[in-house]
């Protein structure tokens, strides 16, 4: 009989190997053994990972075949409609990659479509994180660095999306240039690096180019290789209950239990973006045409995760101030410095704030290993909600062209609708999230109290009927027993009548005011509105463990 406590021989050999000549066995067979939590959230970062492997191997291929060139050619390749039509260089190599090259077409799609679901699976990995509070020490860093992966990640979105040079990306790349050259002071040298002179200039791809296959994706992978170093050191957060603490981690090995839901969870995200690629048409160049500054497309809308900034530009008045008169030197036009910085700005320095700004208001030092129930804070809960909504009505905007057209409606009131909604909608979100949260903290007060509804009716001595509560199983009572307040910090003053240090001055008052409003108690679990104990019925305490000795009687 084989010992329970053997190293198994898939991790002794390779340990004995690596042992005998890199003296690394030990730290190999200590971390095959590593604990991972079990929760199905903690997954979203490793879609977001798998993705960007696929972009990795799929960019290569394209990269062996594509032309970044902005020389004028005339097409004569496979796609008849563009036959003796006049293109640059790089878009003519697009379409030789659609339909000349084998599994050309296959490879730009999965391309397309890798780059969406990274892009995606990182904005759901943030909400997770967010949401659950897994941000505060010790994983500010690793926070911050995911931040910067998203900012980097639009931006190399935007940089591939502007290299086939057809219609729809030309149209996305002018309004690019309209935005950086719109900027004060620095906005003509950042054009002229980007376009070497005026646009559209005959630079723009082959610098794109260089961003977008060696610039951008160095520091995104140097950036996510520390992001999984970090989160290997520090270990992912746990979700409250189940025994789970800030001083254990509870889950499954590495080897075998997380390598194989990894390896599996790498195989349906390959294959999810191979069907995709395969049955989803997305971004058809051929049908666009070429690049032409004087012509445009009707309805044209960039990917998913630059529609914010779309939306922001569509939505923002005329507004401009002229500083020296008329000439456009003195000219700042707010219209589209606004929409081009603030969303962008708000969200991505809120983000990257956020963690020291809770910790500020809180004066929690502590390192947290257990997520929050999102339920449990709800003022960052719904602060959250907030921004999602302010980032969902600018990129609902940023189609409103397609919104009037197919529900005919007037363009000019889904725009004055989406200013009046982009300002009142984060507010209601607010308020309603924040009451659904606290709605759902006393639910789980009552199941503290009361118990859970069994479904069974019983009819008392006195002719009252009534339902039989029974108690949560250990897991669930385990998970809500696991709420603790947020944290606040000490206000009160000394005998002197002289406030805490750090809670003196302007500024202290405004931290103590944050901190009443952001931290404490919301419902007690122990709010049970005058019940005793688990199963509760009428007013009598005896009742209850009545009830939970023998069986009710069933309802005639």
């Amino acid at each position: 009989m084989a010992r329970l406590d053997a190293v198994p021989k898939a991790i002794s050999g390779p340990s004995g190997f690596l042992d005998d000549r890199l003296g690394a066995g030990n730290f190999l067979r200590r971390n095959l053994r590593k604990i991972f939590p079990d929760h199905w959230t903690y997954l979203l970062g490793e879609v977001a990972l798998y993705s960007f492997i696929i972009l990795l191997l799929t960019g290569t291929f394209l990269t062996l075949w594509f032309k970044p060139g902005m020389e004028h050619v005339i097409y004569d390749g496979s796609y008849a409609p563009l036959k003796g039509v006049g293109m640059s260089q790089a878009y003519a190599s697009s379409l030789e990659i659609s339909f000349d090259v084998r599994g050309g077409l296959l490879m730009r799609q999965m391309h397309h479509w890798a780059a969406l679901l990274f892009v995606a699976s990182m904005m759901v990995h943030m909400l997770r994180v967010f949401f659950m509070g897994a941000y505060r020490k010790p994983r500010e860093l690793t926070w911050l660095i995911g931040v910067v992966l998203l900012a980097l990640a639009l931006v190399e979105g935007l940089t591939g999306y502007s290299l086939p040079d057809d219609l729809l990306s030309g149209a996305g790349l002018r309004i690019t240039e309209g935005v950086a050259i719109s900027l004060p002071l620095v906005g003509t040298y950042i054009t002229f690096f980007l376009f070497g002179g005026e646009y559209p200039g005959t630079e723009v791809i082959s610098r794109f180019y260089s961003l977008h296959i060696l610039l951008i994706p160095g520091l995104l992978l140097a950036l996510v290789g520390a992001h999984v170093v970090l989160t290997w050191v520090q270990k992912h957060t746990q979700m409250p209950g189940n025994g789970a603490n800030n001083r254990n981690v509870v889950g499954a090995p590495l080897y075998p239990a997380f390598m194989l839901k990894a390896g599996a969870l790498f195989l349906f995200t390959f294959a999810l973006i191979v069907a995709l690629g395969t049955f989803a048409q997305i971004n058809p160049i051929w049908i666009f045409g070429p690049y032409n500054p004087a012509d445009i497309s009707a309805g044209s809308q960039p990917d998913f995760y630059m529609g914010f900034l779309e939306g922001s530009l569509r939505l923002m008045p005329a507004w401009e101030i002229n500083l020296f008169g008329t000439s456009y030197a003195g000219t700042l036009p707010l219209s589209v410095i606004i929409p081009a910085l603030g969303p962008m700005g708000a969200i991505i320095t809120g983000l990257a704030l956020y963690p020291f700004l809770e910790r500020w208001m809180t004066g929690d030092h502590r390192a947290l290993h257990v997520s929050d129930r999102p339920r449990n804070n709800p003022h960052r809960t719904s602060i959250g909600m907030a921004a999602i909504v302010f980032y969902g009505v600018l990129w609902l905007l940023g189609a409103n062209d397609e919104l009037s057209a197919n529900f005919q409606i007037s363009l000019n009131v889904t725009t004055y609708v989406g200013r009046v909604l982009v300002l009142v909608g984060p507010v209601l979100a607010y308020a309603i999230t924040y009451r659904i949260c606290l709605g759902l903290q006393r639910s789980d007060a009552a199941v503290i109290g009361h118990g859970v509804e069994s479904g069974v009716i019983k009819r008392l001595p006195h002719g009252e009927f009534v339902e039989v509560h029974t108690a949560p199983i250990d897991t669930v009572e385990d998970s809500l027993r696991s709420k603790e307040p947020v944290p606040m910090l000490p206000v009160e003053k000394d005998s002197a009548g002289i406030p805490p240090k750090g809670m003196r001055g302007l500024l202290g008052k405004l931290r103590a005011a944050l901190s009443k409003w952001y931290g404490g108690e919301k419902i007690p679990l122990d709010n049970s509105r005058g019940h005793v104990g688990v199963g509760h019925v009428g007013g009598d305490g005896d009742a209850l463990s009545a009830d939970r000795r023998q069986p009710p009687e069933p309802t005639r």
